[in-house]
């Protein structure tokens, strides 16, 4: 995954990136490991749980870049 835009679903980031999991905890998106599983995109994600959607893009591509290049220097 390259970048994480609105449209990319939860599913998608979680499967990916499953440490993704404490960003969408802290700003009371549930989530799949939360029990409450949460189907659909980021954009729609925010829109219900009335998140900055800017914020949540940022911080969910600050965490994915440094898992990528964490990965990279193995």
């Amino acid at each position: 995954m390259n970048k994480i835009t609105k449209e990319t679903t939860i599913e998608e980031i979680l499967e990916e990136f499953p440490d993704t999991v404490n960003i969408f905890m802290n700003y009371g998106i549930p989530c799949l490991v939360c029990g409450e599983p949460l189907w659909g995109t980021v954009e729609e994600a925010a829109e219900k749980y009335k998140v900055n959607l800017n914020e949540l893009l940022t911080k969910l591509n600050k965490e994915c870049d440094r898992k990528q290049k964490g990965l990279r220097q193995i």
